[in-house]
């Protein structure tokens, strides 16, 4: 296959990967998928291999769809599905670690041979249970928890499925609609597919599929042999439930391989902040992936090179029936942790620590007396990178949208009094941090409202690289008072939360960030006059 051919149809396999992402935002009824794009759309050929994600996908998941799509197989073999069937999943183990993400696939035939497969996820407004958050003990307190299962047969919906996920959930139109959407995105997925090939004349996808695959996999092993040779180990403490937890890891650079071992981390917890091992390995996958060949289209060729590992048990690769509700809150650590470790390896390419995504779901009833369940995606600063400052709130690794303020107020019947950039809140360095935000929320909807709060970065803060200082902690705060980050709390009408967001860490020294920068700081408002005097030994002539 020449060159020229191969990229025109990669890049029309992605471009179908985002129209699938597009069906499902245009379909869906909640704001978790509509505004904030908490999703993922891929295609796979007949074996399950992974050919094309949709651009606005989470980046993480190129790693758990692999391992999604091999277990579908070994229950649902090709040979036994017909078109028109539909395939879901919300297990944490078979899926991407948590209940609250439903996995749905497709078979695409051509003329009654399977070519392939069309995927999309997405995160539930619900799925019963304690509610989103961490307070569950055990998986069985989370909620509602499908087996792989046929949710289309030759196009016929199984409508007990449906009945019985609308029994157990707190807002069943949204999540039967946010279901129902996955099922109309793949098949708009399904049908430009065959399109794609028809126009191309291709009877299967397996030579282009052997082509892509191939292709980024020998980019992502050059890119890995530039990378010095070696062991590299790192160890960090973060904010568990009650008592602070370990998290380690070993990278091994072998000429073009890197295997990851995360030995010597802390045990699983009984609460539902664990992490399957399909999050651990996409995670890990994910942070390379930043370090090698960060341009390249997602497809399983650029993971072939890196072998992940975890020790059974450990909080990295909880095991059943461990509570995984919150497993981002541990398992977003994965990348400072190995970017930590990479530090020495590649200086250039690694990123201070950012102060990552803050996740509050809130439960309750809307004025106008509809059931409310949904997610309000606060971020931290990005932290600092090799001469590149960190935007201000941008998560990471995680890459969710933000939801309007006029949206989320409509839906949950609260107001957002106050939405600002805390100065100073950038860790100081050489390049600085990104900012942290301040925000405050009010219950307007003249009842109870349960929120759950999934923070972290509350006792550990985000850490600068190569002499780069620190930013801040994160806090929440109902009517002014701390509380706990990883709480059920009970806002009454009128009462107000306040999530305080820090920002990222600095990179390099501080005294080595040209004046000129630190006085544009002070200029817009990014850090503080006294700031700039105290950490950089800056002041603004008068």
């Amino acid at each position: 296959m020449d060159a020229i051919s191969l990229g025109i149809m990669w890049d029309r396999l992605i471009s179908i990967t985002d129209e699938i992402v597009s069906t499902l935002v245009r379909t869906s009824f909640s704001t978790i998928v509509r505004e904030a794009y908490d999703l993922t759309a891929v295609i796979t050929d007949a074996e399950g291999h992974l050919l094309a994600q949709g651009r606005w996908s989470a980046p993480p998941f190129i790693g758990t769809a692999p391992l999604t799509m091999a277990h579908t197989m070994k229950k649902f073999p090709p040979h036994t599905l017909k078109p028109g069937d539909v395939l879901a999943t919300n297990d944490p183990w078979i899926g991407t670690g948590h209940m609250y993400d439903i996995t749905v696939m497709r078979p695409v035939f051509l003329r009654s041979k399977l070519v392939g497969y069309t995927m999309s996820i997405t995160h539930l407004p619900d799925v019963g249970g304690t509610g989103f958050g961490t307070m569950a003990k055990e998986i069985y307190h989370e909620g509602l928890r499908l087996p792989l299962c046929k949710l289309l047969s030759e196009g016929e919906v199984d409508n007990f499925i449906l009945d019985l996920i609308e029994a157990n959930v707190r807002v069943p139109e949204q999540v039967i609609g946010d279901i129902m959407a996955n099922v109309a995105c793949n098949q708009v997925g399904g049908r430009q597919l065959l399109e794609f090939m028809e126009e191309y004349g291709l009877d299967d996808l397996d030579e282009l599929s052997a082509a892509i695959r191939s292709q980024s996999e020998r980019m992502t092993r050059a890119a890995i042999s530039e990378l010095r040779d070696g062991s590299y180990r790192n160890t960090i403490r973060i904010e568990g439930i009650d008592d602070p937890i370990t998290l380690a890891c070993r990278v091994d650079i072998d000429g073009e391989n890197v295997h990851i071992d995360m030995d010597g981390t802390d045990a699983a917890v009984e609460r539902g902040i664990n992490v399957p091992y399909c999050y651990t390995n996409a995670m890990s996958l994910y942070s390379m992936k930043c370090l090698t060949v960060p341009s390249l289209p997602n497809n399983e060729g650029s993971t072939k090179p890196i072998h992940v590992s975890a020790p059974k048990g450990c909080i990295l690769n909880a095991q059943p029936p461990s509570a995984t509700g919150g497993r981002h809150i541990i398992g977003h650590f994965v990348s400072p942790l190995i970017f930590g470790a990479m530090a020495e390896a590649a200086p250039e390419s690694v990123q201070a620590d950012t102060g990552m995504i803050d996740l509050m779901n809130f439960v309750g009833t809307h004025k106008d007396g509809r059931g409310v369940s949904t997610i309000y995606f606060a971020a931290g600063g990005f932290g600092a990178l090799d001469g590149h400052d960190g935007p201000a709130t941008l998560p990471g690794p995680s890459n969710m949208a933000v939801v309007p303020t006029e949206v989320w107020e409509g839906v949950t019947s609260t107001l957002v009094e106050r939405r600002a950039l805390v100065p100073d809140s950038g860790g100081v360095g050489k390049a600085r941090g990104g900012l942290g935000q301040e925000i405050v929320i009010r219950n307007d909807s003249g009842h109870p409202m349960t929120i759950f709060s999934m923070a972290n970065r509350s006792e550990f803060p985000p850490l600068g690289l190569l002499g780069g200082q620190n930013g801040p902690l994160r806090e929440h705060r109902v009517n002014g008072k701390t509380v706990h980050p990883k709480g059920q709390h009970v806002l009454a009408p009128g009462d107000r939360v306040t999530l305080s967001q820090p920002g990222g860490g600095g990179f390099g020294p501080a005294r080595e960030r040209p004046r000129e920068k630190v006085i544009a700081d002070v200029r817009n408002g990014y850090v503080t006059p006294q700031g700039a005097k105290r950490d950089y030994g800056v002041e603004e002539e008068k």
